[in-house]
């Protein structure tokens, strides 16, 4: 019996697939990178958190944390604190190269904010955004939702030394998915979307319309139909299902579990820890 039919009687729907925006990106990315992240059990050891990672997790945990302080303390000094308190020390060079990037995001983050509204509350901060059809169960975290007068804005923080690109918000599957999901649950107009480089201050905004949105919901129900087959011939095969081949390119050398992928390895030796804090355009993971 497949994994989708356990439990389920004969002539009862099917049940939803449940996904994220990182779940199907990732199936995209690499089917065995996949299989490896979401369905092998016991899960395959994953390398060590690189400093690109760190600095993420540490930029987004302080542009969360602001939100919190009182408006007295939204000041440089303020943010001096959150990040002193927020910082990461996994995957530097060395303490030296992590102090001073610690120093460098200080500065990035507090120039990001001298552009904001910091008067003005944001409607949500990483909130919890979900939205069905009726095969998928699609859910993830927006980093901040703004009320434009009558209407709802999604802003999704980056971070990588990789300039964006001006098609960047317009054909991101998570965003147009976080905008129609918003819009559902607050049952308010949603159709700005905005990627904010924090390294940069710049911001790439894109206005979807009814269509576009639905073209990228469509979308995202197409990767799950290929997903819950996948699921089905692994439930039948194994790691042998033949959806699970890799697809070896320049991010391999960046993969999580290239240890476990011979493919991925003869794409060449795996970058350092902190490779990522140096911009390079053919392989720089976005962030």
């Amino acid at each position: 019996m497949n994994e989708v039919a356990q439990g389920e009687l004969p002539g009862m729907p099917q049940r939803l697939f449940i996904a994220s925006p990182s779940k199907l990106g990732a199936w995209l990315d690499c089917p065995r990178m996949y299989r490896m992240a979401y369905l092998d059990r016991p899960k395959p050891a994953a390398r060590p958190q690189r400093a690109h990672t760190s600095i993420g997790l540490t930029v987004h945990n302080v542009l969360r944390d602001f939100w919190d302080l009182p408006a007295d303390r939204r000041t440089p000094q303020g943010v001096r604190e959150l990040v002193r308190t927020s910082w990461i020390d996994s995957g530097f060079r060395d303490a030296e190269q992590s102090t001073m990037w610690r120093g460098r995001i200080t500065g990035e983050i507090t120039d990001y904010l001298r552009t904001t509204d910091r008067e003005t509350q944001p409607l949500g901060i990483e909130r919890t955004v979900a939205l069905k059809s009726p095969t998928l169960a699609l859910s993830g975290r927006i980093d901040r939702l703004d009320e434009r007068g009558d209407q709802l804005a999604v802003v999704d923080y980056k971070t990588s030394r990789r300039p964006l690109h001006p098609d960047d918000a317009r054909t991101s599957l998570a965003l147009a998915f976080y905008a129609a999901a918003a819009s559902r649950m607050f049952h308010r107009p949603c159709h700005t979307v905005e990627l904010h480089h924090v390294p940069t201050g710049e911001v790439i905004r894109h206005e979807h319309t009814a269509e576009s949105i639905a073209r990228k919901l469509a979308e995202a129900e197409s990767i799950a139909r290929d997903l819950r087959k996948a699921a089905d011939a692994y439930a039948q095969q194994g790691v042998e299902a033949s959806q699970f081949a890799p697809n070896p390119s320049a991010l391999c050398r960046w993969c999580d579990f290239r240890a476990h992928c011979p493919e991925g390895q003869a794409m060449g030796p795996e970058k350092s820890s902190w490779a990522a804090l140096e911009y390079d355009e053919t392989a720089a993971p976005m962030g």
